[in-house]
Order: structure tokens, then C-alpha cells, then sequence
């Protein structure tokens, strides 16, 4: 009975996986328990005409509900096939499934079947009989089996390491996605505002060189001055000289966003939407920063990375323990190939085998200085990513709410500049001033034109960026069912499914 117990204690310890890693308690957030408020973070974005997001968080708000340019859709599902920074972390989360899969195979028996020949001549002298031939052959077939019993959970341990660093991956490749989402509509909005900056700058270039036209006719006459000619052509210049500079920049913007997509851009795309009618949603909650512990897979990389780090202190606690390993084969043996299966030719062994430690020159002690160690990187880098996406959070914001009035202060702006010019130009061809207003004027026109065009650019990417931050482009669909992280994808290898069947065996 004693026996019976004993064994039964021993295979409950075995299922029960126990190891000596130590107990995983989650670091404490080392941010505040809720986002900044007062001042520009109370200042809310106006709802006029604006689409709402009625209440859902970030995370599942869909990439499609978000932005409505059917543009930028197209471009968004074209990169989330063909990005090649996004296939590679695919790959990563991939080969780090298949690395579990090769630690974990370490809890079972290994058994390989073997067959062998061995020939030897073995000199006279040394023979125990005169008679006996000097060329011997020995012929086998059998089951070599060999189990190392995880008795401190070394192995355990390990596998446990390997399964948080693939979960790790597959967070990276969630959190590679939803980047590339972000990248592409950023990008997108880079491209509109180049138009229009291209749009202000031609209408600029027109209106300069009808000026130019004019004072040049006045100068010929002998009616106007040079002053003012070559200050008009000063204006023409400018206008040109951006015109090359924005052209440059714009044909650019379109390379960037081809390396994002990763294939040339399609020709039949979608009409798009201008700058102005983006209508992205503008009202997401952003709820508490304890939320972004589960809604941020960047963070939850971190903590897979720390998970890991805790397992491997208990593989470098186990090596100060001994190690046992069982192997044996069974089979037949024969001087001659024919009488293998014959009756009497049943050979076996069995050689189990204990290892213990005595003397590793402090090998193992300072591996498991170095696990500490590495542990405590690890709770700095969580601590760190939780950090970070408070601050980005905050950022977006303290940005959310202040965009708004700083365009419609834009858009007072340009309408007073725009009479100014109509005024300084109307003074100047009735002689009552110089043409030296109507140059401030136009210049101060064109500024604040492309203020107002950059001002309203940088309220969308805010707008992309806090979606980001918040969780969100995971999702296609607003209500859509949520994806694993490791959810296998219809590109690049074959082998894909893969990812998804390793988290199933953990």
C-alpha cells in the first residue's frame, strides 16, 4: 500500500508540471489611476456634423467603421497582405511556436527504432579459444527509449519560458498590425495634405503672376517702379520654388505609402475623400489606464517577456538539483543476419542514471544571478510600456481637444489675410500705397493658407494616433468576434496554421 501511495505521489507531481520558478505577482502600474484633466484635457472636440462612437472603446471600434475615405480602406486591407514588416513578424511568432513545440517535447519519452551491423577482427592471441574465427559480426534490431523525469521541473520550466515568449511574438505581431493600420492612414493623410498644399501653392503662383503681369506692364510705362517689380518677382519665385519643393515631396509621400502596401498602387482604386471630409470619429472614451493592460498588445508583450523571464529563473534554480534520466532498449541481437528473430536472440537493457552537481566552477550560480537579473530588465521594460502608452494616451488627448479651435482660429485667420490683400491690392492699383503691402500681404496669405492645411492634417494623425494608443485597428468591423493574437493568416507560409495549433497544445 506504502508503495502504492509513493508512486501515486510521484506521477501527481509529474502531471502537476510543479517547478521552482517563483510566484508571478504583476507589477504595479507606475502611472496614476486615471488620465490627466483640467485645462486642454477638458476641452472636448466639437460634434457638429462628426460621426460618434457611441461609447464602444477603442479596441473595438473596426479599422472600416473608423475611417470612412473608401480610399484609404482599400489601402489598409492591400498593406495588412503584402507589408513585408508585418510577414516578418508573422514569421517570428511562427519559428517561436515551433521552438515551444521543441522544448515541450522534452517532457515525453523519446523512442527511436535501431538496426545495426558491426564487423570486428579480433587478433589470435586474444581469442579465448585457438579454434575460434578472428572476424566476428554482431547484427541487432530494437527500441532504444529515453526519458529524463522532470522530478524539479527543470524542463517544465523551460517549456513554460518557450510558451511566454511565443505568446510574446504573437503580441508583437497584434501590436505590428495595428501599427501598420496607423502607418497607412497617416501616410494617407500626408498625401492629401500635399495636394492641398500644392492646390494653395498653384492658386498663390496664379494670383503672384497675374501681379508680376501687371507691375511689369506699370515698370514698361515708366508709370510703376523696379522696386516694385522685383518684389512681385520675388513673390513668383517663392510660389515656384515651393511648387518643386511640394511636387517632390508629394511624389515621395506616394513612394512611402507604396513600401507600406507593399505592391505598387492599384489603378483602380477608389475615389477618395479630400482632407476636410475625413470624418473620423472624434469621440472615443478613453476609459482608465488600467484599461490599457488588456487592450494594448505592446504592453502584454511586456508582460509575456517578464512571464518568460520568471520561468527561466526556475530552469536556473533546478540545475542546482539532480537530474534523472531513464533509457533502455529492447530487441534482438545475433552473430548473423538470419537468426535475429530467431528463438534466444531477445536481448534488452535498462541503465537508468542520476546527476548531481558537485563542482560547476559557479556555472550555475551565476546563471540564476543572470535570471534575476534578467527578470528585473524585464519588470523595467513592462513598467516602461506602461509608461509610454500612459504618455501617449495623455498626448492625444491634450491634443484631442485644442485642434478644433486652433483650426477655426486658422480659418478666421485666412479669411482676414485674404481681405488684407483684396484691400492692399485695391489701395495699390489707386496709387494710395506701395506695393510693399500687397507683398506683406500675399505672404502672409500663403502662410497661413499652409498653416491651415498642416493644422488640419495633424488633427487627423492625432485622431489616428489616440485610436491607436487606445487599442484600437485590430478589428475590421465594429461588433466584429476578436481575433486571437496568434490567429493564423492567408499569406506568406504555408505553414501558418501553425501558430494557432501551438497555443492550443500549451
Amino acid at each position: 500500500m506504502q508503495k502504492h501511495s509513493l508512486i501515486a505521489v510521484a506521477v501527481a507531481l509529474l502531471v502537476a508540471g510543479c517547478t521552482l520558478a517563483p510566484h508571478y505577482e504583476r507589477p504595479a502600474a507606475p502611472v496614476t489611476a486615471t488620465f490627466p484633466t483640467g485645462g486642454v484635457y477638458d476641452q472636448q472636440p466639437g460634434t457638429h456634423g462628426a460621426r460618434s462612437a457611441t461609447g464602444h472603446a477603442a479596441a473595438d471600434i473596426g479599422w472600416r467603421d473608423f475611417f470612412v475615405d473608401p480610399r484609404l480602406q482599400q489601402l489598409i486591407e492591400i498593406a495588412l497582405k503584402n507589408n513585408r514588416d508585418l510577414r516578418v513578424s508573422v514569421l517570428n511568432m511562427q519559428a517561436s511556436a515551433a521552438q515551444y513545440r521543441i522544448v515541450r517535447a522534452g517532457l515525453f519519452p523519446t523512442l527511436d527504432a535501431a538496426a545495426s551491423q558491426s564487423r570486428q577482427r579480433t587478433p589470435r592471441d586474444l581469442l579465448a579459444s585457438p579454434n575460434a574465427p578472428t572476424i566476428s559480426n554482431t547484427y541487432s534490431v530494437g527500441l532504444n527509449a529515453s526519458w529524463e523525469i522532470d522530478f524539479f521541473g527543470r524542463v517544465q520550466s523551460l517549456k513554460d519560458q518557450a510558451l511566454a515568449t511565443y505568446l510574446g511574438t504573437a503580441q508583437a505581431r497584434k501590436a505590428a498590425e495595428i501599427s501598420l493600420v496607423t502607418q497607412v492612414a497617416n501616410q494617407y493623410m500626408t498625401v492629401l495634405e500635399l495636394d492641398d498644399l500644392l492646390k494653395v501653392t498653384q492658386n498663390t503662383l496664379k494670383t503672384a503672376q497675374e501681379s508680376y503681369r501687371i507691375t511689369k506692364l506699370q515698370f514698361d510705362n515708366g508709370t510703376g517702379s523696379e522696386l516694385d517689380l522685383r518684389q512681385a518677382e520675388t513673390v513668383v519665385e517663392t510660389a515656384n520654388a515651393n511648387l518643386q519643393a511640394q511636387a517632390r515631396l508629394r511624389a515621395q509621400a506616394d513612394n512611402a505609402l507604396v513600401l507600406l502596401i507593399g505592391e505598387p498602387l492599384p489603378a483602380d482604386l477608389a475615389s477618395g475623400l479630400p482632407l476636410n471630409d475625413q470624418n473620423l470619429l472624434t469621440d472615443i472614451p478613453a476609459g482608465l489606464p488600467s484599461d490599457l493592460l488588456t487592450r494594448r498588445p505592446d504592453i502584454m508583450e511586456a508582460e509575456e517577456n517578464l512571464l518568460a523571464a520568471n520561468a527561466n529563473i526556475g530552469a536556473a534554480r533546478a540545475a542546482f538539483f539532480p537530474r534523472v534520466t531513464l533509457t533502455g532498449s529492447v530487441g534482438t541481437l545475433s552473430p548473423t543476419l538470419g537468426g535475429l528473430f530467431k528463438p534466444g536472440s531477445a536481448a534488452w537493457s535498462f541503465a537508468p542514471s542520476i546527476t548531481l552537481p558537485i563542482f560547476e566552477g559557479g556555472q550555475n550560480m551565476a546563471n540564476l544571478n543572470l535570471a534575476d537579473i534578467e527578470k528585473n530588465v524585464q519588470i523595467a521594460t513592462y513598467e516602461k510600456a506602461i509608461q509610454t502608452a500612459f504618455r501617449e494616451v495623455a498626448d492625444g488627448l491634450a491634443a484631442r481637444g485644442t485642434y478644433d479651435e486652433q483650426i477655426a482660429a486658422l480659418e478666421r485667420e485666412v479669411a482676414a489675410e485674404q481681405r488684407r490683400l483684396d484691400l492692399s491690392t485695391l489701395r495699390y492699383t489707386n496709387g494710395v500705397d506701395s506695393y510693399l503691402s500687397v507683398l506683406t500681404a500675399q505672404t502672409s496669405l500663403y502662410a497661413a493658407q499652409q498653416q491651415l492645411v498642416t493644422a488640419r492634417m495633424e488633427r487627423l494623425q492625432n485622431l489616428v494616433t489616440l485610436y491607436q494608443a487606445l487599442g484600437g485597428g485590430w478589428v475590421e468591423h465594429t461588433g466584429d468576434q476578436q481575433r486571437p493574437a496568434d490567429a493564423p493568416v492567408d499569406y506568406g507560409a504555408a505553414s501558418a496554421p501553425v501558430a494557432a495549433s501551438a497555443a492550443t497544445a500549451g
